[in-house]
């Protein structure tokens, strides 16, 4: 099935969806401000919430313990001075932490200001927004920003990072603006507000009008900033861009780029990021404007969003496609804030079970509804389920398919079909992961950057993110002839995808196949990954067919990257031991040492491995004598050892037109050294073999206990449940119905 939010709330779809359907932004209406704008607080806290926020804290529970954290802390926090520097360091530096933490603390003591109503709270954000309305004004553009780029800020190396400050503090103006005379009112909002707003907007158009996760920021700030400071035309350009055409602002955003499914462009890391200030503007819209019916805009794309986040993650954590950091989760307070307004506003159980393991509870009405839900014992499994989030504003341009099952372990196979995903795109189409018993088996890279580690490049990111983390080397798919896909050509790549061929999922079978001609001139490559379970012989198999075709001679390299160490192979290794040198030139290839090779007779190759989590991981491929195997490691050519040290093995195929690479993964056995015990080492796999009847494929695994588990499936992109499939294997006639079956034969 393709994606499917968990959230059901039927709502009369508001005015505003006109947008979604292609009506002209001239067409979408200007709503006046209801009666709850003006009035302070108004964005994501209102008054009812802080009503019923002063009861809560009486009352001992979840809300009550949040509370008393954050007083504490806000508590020590003013009892010392505090500091507005000015601006110095990039990502990661004094100065950059310092205006972090001082919007964080001004946030948290509005909140607490509200709640208890101790004038200390409010005094103290008082007192931090007069200083930034001191400083702002005599600010340049920041000195750590980077050359000719269109995005720099003042506070902060780029325009982003101020535009998190106004998000966090607009909303701490908000809060304590009952506390304050005009004339504090007056010099904090033209010496800091409004001038931080005209920066982002009319001084920086080029990112407010921008389609990408800056300009939602960008839009988040000011449009709340607009409700806050009673300026309509202010959210109107959020909304549609400067000059409202509806070619920019938030509206488009949500129409660009996010697909029907809630699937965000760039990737699950930063549809994270990304989600904080849709659900925050989002939530400000519907206190203020609710006649807009924001969260049914576009079938409900930010609760779809939410949902998709979470889907997103194994273990906890995200899938790290694209430019990503690995150790992001659920966890992060974008999604803790997510899912607080999701279940405000749908009141599912199963968010529950998230807001659960995040542990983290928010001081807002929202936050309150989670508290007491979670109180009184309401919360239902969160179901992760096995589902094609389709890619493109459209749902167009490709997938990402998570392919899930219980069976033997909790596993994930994630295959990528999808879109480029702009500058933070990986060129690594058709590409996969895998995970087990939670751990990451087969592997990304993810983003070669120390987030926020100043020495490491101010904390963006690294060199090596172009010459490496982007390559198709350093992903498991194709590489022809060394060079990257798209020849490393980012506009050319954002203009074209693979074409997803289908998606299938039932108890034992889970499949996808998916086509690009694109990602090399003359090149097609197909890949069908299988995910499937046999009860009987109480085993799982990742079943990899990756078919390259084209009209001249090339050299076709397929690695796999893999987390664990190296521990049997059926073949005879040469390792490279007195001297190891770098396995290319170029499009990553330069970074990864050769340290073993290998050319095994034909039949089938096995390379065992054995990951932290204790089990062992067998990969056996069908080769026919002329397939090379390269054993390489990461940390070639790379003199300030910016990256990790991983490894994969490669897969080479030279002087070929057309190959079909077949694998299977098989998870086995158990490794405990603190019981001193191991179990099943080896593989039970004895056979493998793969052929075509029409268009039916079979892939069988014979194994050492006799049984056999064929794979049929009709590779037919028009393939329906109605299909009916007939084939014969060795010598008998089978029949299936459909896209796929698992036959258990015994021999």
């Amino acid at each position: 099935m393709f994606a499917q939010s968990v959230f059901n709330k039927p709502k009369t779809l508001a005015a505003c969806i006109a947008l979604a359907s292609g009506v002209s932004a001239a067409a979408f209406s200007v709503y006046p401000l209801s009666a709850n704008a003006g009035s302070h607080p108004n964005l994501v806290i209102d008054a009812a919430d802080v009503d019923a926020m002063q009861g809560a804290v009486k009352i001992p529970g979840r809300f009550r313990n949040a509370f008393l954290s954050t007083q504490s802390s806000v508590d020590k926090a003013l009892q010392q001075p505090f500091v507005v520097p000015v601006p110095a360091d990039a990502g990661g530096g004094y100065t950059h932490e310092q205006h972090k933490k001082n919007y964080q603390q001004m946030y948290n003591a509005g909140v607490l200001f509200q709640i208890t109503q101790e004038p200390k709270y409010a005094e103290r954000v008082r007192d931090m927004l007069l200083a930034y309305a001191e400083l702002y004004p005599t600010l340049p553009l920041h000195p750590k920003r980077r050359p000719g780029a269109d995005n720099p800020g003042k506070l902060f190396w780029q325009s982003l990072n101020e535009a998190v400050w106004l998000v966090y503090t607009i909303q701490a103006y908000d809060l304590i603006r009952p506390a304050l005379n005009e004339s504090e009112a007056e010099k904090i909002e033209q010496g800091a507000l409004r001038p931080v707003v005209k920066f982002l907007s009319v001084d920086s158009p080029a990112t407010f009008n921008k389609v990408h996760n800056h300009g939602t920021w960008l839009t988040a700030g000011v449009g709340m900033a607009g409700y806050v400071l009673d300026e309509p035309e202010w959210v109107e350009q959020a909304l549609l861009d400067l000059d409202k055409s509806g070619n920019g602002g938030f509206l488009r955003q949500l129409n660009t780029l996010f697909s029907p499914d809630g699937y965000y462009n760039e990737g699950p890391y930063y549809q994270r990021y990304a989600l904080m200030p849709f659900v925050t503007f989002a939530k400000a819209i519907e206190n203020n404007e609710p006649e807009r019916g924001i969260f049914d805009y576009r079938d409900g794309i930010v609760m779809k969003a939410i949902d998709t986040t979470i889907q997103l993650s194994y273990n906890g954590l995200f899938f790290p496609l694209n430019d990503a950091i690995k150790s992001k989760g659920i966890d992060t307070s974008e999604l803790v804030l997510g899912v607080t307004i999701a279940h405000g506003e749908s009141a599912n159980p199963q968010l529950l079970d998230i807001a659960a393991q995040q542990n983290q509870i928010l001081l807002t009405g929202d936050g309150l509804k989670v508290a007491q839900a979670l109180d009184a014992d309401q919360q239902e499994p969160y179901q992760f389920k096995s589902i094609a989030f389709r890619d493109g504003k459209d749902g167009d341009e490709g997938a990402l398919v998570v392919m899930r099952q219980q069976a033997n372990g909790d596993q994930a196979l994630v295959f990528k079909p999808a879109a480029q995903g702009l500058g933070h795109g990986h060129f690594d189409k058709l590409s996969w992961q895998f995970y087990d018993r939670g751990a990451e088996i087969v592997t990304d890279y993810g983003a070669a950057r120390f987030l926020n580690v100043e020495a490491k490049n101010g904390g963006r990111y690294l060199p090596e993110n172009e010459t490496w983390a982007k390559q198709t080397v350093a992903h498991n798919t194709v590489v022809v002839d060394e060079i990257s896909h798209f020849n490393n050509n980012l506009p050319f790549a954002n203009a074209h995808h693979p074409t997803l061929k289908f998606f299938h999922a039932d108890d034992q079978v889970k499949i996808s196949a998916a086509e690009i001609d694109s990602a090399y001139p003359g090149v097609t490559l197909t890949r069908t990954l299988a995910l499937v379970n046999s009860p009987e012989n109480q085993s799982s198999y990742a079943i990899d067919l990756f078919e390259v075709t084209s009209g001249k001679i090339h050299q076709i390299d397929l690695p796999v990257h893999y987390s664990g160490q190296l521990v049997d192979t059926n073949f005879a290794l040469r390792g490279f031991t007195d001297g190891i040198s770098a396995l290319g030139k170029n499009n990553g290839y330069q970074h990864l040492w050769l340290k073993a090779a290998a050319k095994p007779s034909a039949g089938m190759a096995q390379i065992t491995w054995l990951n932290d989590n204790g089990r062992f991981y067998t990969q056996s491929s069908l080769v026919d004598g002329d397939t090379q195997l390269l054993f390489t490691e990461l940390g070639a050519n790379d003199p300030d050892f910016n990256l990790r040290s991983e490894k994969s093995f490669i897969a080479r195929r030279e002087n070929s037109q057309a190959h079909t690479f077949v694998s299977v993964l098989e998870p086995h056995g158990e490794y405990n050294p603190a019981k001193e015990f191991t179990l099943e080492a080896e593989s039970g796999i004895q056979g493998l073999s793969h052929k075509q009847v029409g268009e039916i494929e079979l892939v069988a695994i014979e194994n050492k206990n006799g049984s056999t588990q064929l794979l049929a499936f009709n590779r037919s992109a028009s393939a329906s449940s109605e299909s009916k499939n007939q084939f014969e294997f060795r010598g008998n006639r089978y029949a299936f119905s459909g896209r796929a079956k698992l036959f258990q034969i015994t021999n």
